[in-house]
């Protein structure tokens, strides 16, 4: 395929940056027409790259996007999933360049989606327009777009219901994650779940005069702090009660197995610019990340944060917290156990209240099976290296539940890497991983079913 990549290579970047420059953020209304513009390119892309159909189909939500190319009813069936929401570039002062408008510097094409997840998905259609017009497709091919997975998904887990004989297919192909390295190649076998929550709490009924009752009346942020500061121990544990339950702890033989994948302690500190890492006594960086669950504060706010000075005890204080999760565990389990045990920390003074929004499941892929082991064979082909199989920190709820609804697996053949700071400003995807995960996706059809 390098060869069809060179010929075809401007009109590559202008195909993508079509869709770059589309400000597809999913968690803002005001966006709304922007979604539905981005779900119409992809199925002009679609049908470009050789689709048979390619159509918008409305949700509760944000629309879906399905395409499909069917060959034989007795060749194998490859369901692509994807998504071309984005998250907000706030804030916006720190990117370099605009974030809906592409540049290519340093090797690398910069923009909001650049990676996650327009420029992973793209790979996909552009992988199946090269082995349709080489006459090497040997698959029946669909392609699932949603524009929802940065707000969970809420929609798709109803529409794939809805729709589960049209998605009928043999494994679930994504390329929504993070490799170790550029030289160290990767796939992820399995990915954690997501609670996520809510909290206010509540002191008197307005905002008070801090001299007058400062001392005499709880401050509702100090309080929040300190049931905030409560929840993980001084060994990394998460307090809330029955939380743990659910987690398999690995095997000895496992853990070794995962520890093969290559990791430099110091150039990890060096790149977050932190001077040493915490967590969970007991577990290394990379299972901390991968294997076990933790509990993070995601946003805190409360009474005055203007200019200036403004003496006052708030009446509220809220915090958004994530908890991921590990395979096995329940995020709604999880959400009530939190909500819970919130509620009982909380001291006489005050009224809390827990909002529950999106979660999702976590799951595992065994390494033995033939999606795996083509995609492997793709990747050494490509890297000249076997990749190694690795647990994804991040979470994609909605495969789950893909999983639970089809009765297929997900493989995760992504190409990303940690240097693109996905979700940040300057967003970025290495031109060299761009087209060496197109080589690969076409390469895993040859070694998939065959």
């Amino acid at each position: 395929m390098k060869a069809y990549i060179e010929k075809n290579r401007e009109r590559f970047f202008e195909e993508l940056f079509s869709l770059l420059r589309i400000p597809s953020i999913s968690s803002s209304e005001a966006h709304a027409p922007d979604m539905e513009k981005c779900a119409g390119r992809l199925v002009e892309l679609l049908l470009e790259a050789g689709a048979d159909s390619a159509e918008i189909f409305p949700t509760k939500g944000h629309p879906v996007v399905f395409g499909q190319k069917l060959i034989s009813p007795s060749l194998p069936t490859v369901l692509v999933y994807g998504h071309y929401d984005v998250q907000p570039v706030d804030p916006l002062e720190l990117w370099k360049s605009d974030p809906f408008e592409p540049e290519i510097r340093d090797g690398a094409i910069y923009a909001r989606g650049a990676n996650d997840d327009k420029g992973q998905l793209f790979m996909h259609i552009k992988a199946f327009e090269y082995l349709v017009r080489e006459g090497k497709l040997k698959h029946n091919v669909k392609f699932i777009f949603e524009g929802e997975e940065e707000i969970g998904s809420p929609s798709l887990a109803e529409w794939a219901k809805d729709h589960k004989d049209m998605l009928a297919a043999d494994i679930i192909l994504v390329s929504d994650t993070t490799m170790i390295s550029e030289t160290v190649p990767s796939i992820n076998c399995g990915m954690r779940g997501l609670a996520y929550v809510e909290v206010k709490v509540t002191g008197p009924d307005k905002d008070l005069h801090s001299g007058h009752y400062g001392g005499a009346v709880a401050n509702p942020i100090n309080v929040l702090c300190d049931m905030i500061s409560s929840l993980v121990d001084k060994d990394g544990r998460i307090t809330v009660k029955g939380f743990y339950d659910d987690v398999v702890e690995l095997s000895a033989a496992d853990r070794e197995k995962l520890a093969k994948a290559p990791f430099d302690l110091d150039e990890y500190k060096k790149f977050l610019d932190i001077d040493d890492v915490r967590g969970e006594k007991g577990y290394t960086t990379l299972e901390r990340t991968g294997i076990r669950p933790c509990l993070d504060v995601n946003g805190i706010w409360g009474g005055y944060t203007g200019e200036g000075a403004k003496t006052v005890l708030p009446s509220e204080a809220h915090a958004k917290i994530s908890m991921r999760l590990v395979p096995n565990q329940d995020n709604e389990k999880i959400a009530a156990l939190f909500e819970e045990h919130f509620k009982s920390i909380a001291p006489a003074c005050v009224k809390v209240e827990v909002k529950h929004h999106h979660g999702g499941n976590g799951f595992l892929i065994p390494i033995s099976s033939p999606a795996y082991q083509a995609a492997s064979k793709a990747m050494t082909d490509v890297y000249g290296v076997e990749p190694v199989p690795s647990r994804g920190g991040g979470s994609i709820p909605v495969l789950a539940d893909l999983q639970k609804i089809l009765g297929i697996d997900p493989l995760l053949m992504g190409f990303g890497l940690e240097r693109d700071t996905i979700h940040s400003p300057n967003e970025s995807y290495l031109l060299k991983q761009l087209f060496s995960g197109m080589e690969a996706i076409a390469l895993f059809y040859g070694y998939y079913g065959v």
